[in-house]
């Protein structure tokens, strides 16, 4: 029988979006990870209603992210990994910036968004200079990054590398290169707000003295030269083609022959409808810039090769829902 079960779902799921935010406000997972795990005993640790909090705790048990035996919540695996404030990899800032109320409002009307082919948030939508909605990217998406990180810093390898990370946000990416190899020296671009976060990081992982801020755009200041590595992640997603290919020959004049840029993005397949969360991606770019998307890895190569790159090979990442693209300047 054909049900309507998915439709009324998705037109309810911003009550899910909601209350995992409104969780997360309250303290609610760390509060039952601490060993507070009734609604009487929950609602007086976070200040709520005790109404309120068995509904809210009852709801999230719906959507899986708590279990319930007796009068007793426990939480999932996946929501004591990243639910819980004291755990390790702490995804609850992220929630800052991907429930900003720029980026809710971008997609407030798709509707006509599809029908001007642009986004709503008007000029570069979020990609205009000194955006503040990256501050929150900065300082919440480091958990999140970084099994990524750790990867690439596998992939730039050992000796003295003098790396550009542009649009480092975070720095996490060049900061992990840098932690792994001490022979590694960062160069991260972005804007100065941004940076100061990205210091932060550098500091707190002991490599400040091997990190350089490059404030500016990463669309007009100057790269420079002689670099061994250059990192492009979840960057070029922003803009058209012809955009892209204006950077990345930036990119490949700013490398040494031989050279290697380092892409990490979500790359659909050709069919552009899987795999699912990067062939969505291209929903998130159509809401909030004027003309990014997610790129199939022949559009990569392509664009590399227009760019002078002599190749591009797409590296295995395992379980990651993200593509790493190794590309080599002759």
């Amino acid at each position: 029988m054909v049900s309507p079960e998915r439709i009324f779902q998705m037109m309810s799921a911003h009550v899910a979006t909601e209350a995992l935010r409104g969780g997360l406000e309250l303290g609610l997972f760390t509060a039952i990870a601490e060993g507070h795990t009734t609604a009487p005993t929950l609602a007086a640790h976070i200040g709520a209603s005790e109404r309120g909090t068995r509904i809210l705790a009852d709801y999230l048990c719906v959507t899986g992210l708590l279990t319930k035996a007796d009068d007793a919540y426990s939480l999932a695996p996946d929501a004591a990994l990243f639910l819980d404030a004291n755990s390790p990899a702490y995804m609850g800032l992220a929630s800052k910036f991907l429930h900003h109320p720029v980026l809710m409002h971008a997609a407030s009307d798709i509707a006509q968004v599809v029908r001007t082919g642009r986004s709503i948030l008007g000029g570069e939508g979020t990609i205009e200079d000194e955006n503040p909605v990256w501050e929150d990217f900065a300082r919440g998406m480091v958990p999140m990054m970084t099994p990524a990180a750790q990867f690439l810093a596998e992939l730039a390898g050992p000796g003295p590398l003098r790396v550009l990370d542009i649009a480092a946000g975070h720095g996490i990416f060049g900061i992990h290169i840098a932690s792994k190899n001490p022979e590694a020296h960062i160069t991260a671009l972005d804007w100065p707000a941004v940076l100061k976060v990205a210091a932060e990081n550098a500091a707190r992982f002991g490599v400040a003295n091997r990190w350089t801020p490059l404030p500016g755009s990463a669309l007009s200041v100057d790269y420079g030269s002689g670099y061994d590595l250059v990192l492009l992640t979840n960057f070029l997603h922003h803009f058209d083609e012809a955009g892209c290919i204006d950077i990345l020959r930036r990119v490949h004049a700013s490398l040494k022959p031989g050279g290697r840029a380092i892409t990490l993005e979500f790359v659909p397949n050709p069919d552009r409808v899987t795999p699912p969360i990067a062939a969505a991606f291209a929903m998130t770019m159509l809401l909030n810039t004027p003309s990014g998307d997610a790129y199939t890895f022949s559009q990569f190569e392509s664009m590399f090769a227009a760019a002078g790159f002599a190749s591009t090979d797409q590296v295995p990442t395992g379980p990651m829902p993200e593509q790493v693209l190794v590309s080599v300047r002759s």
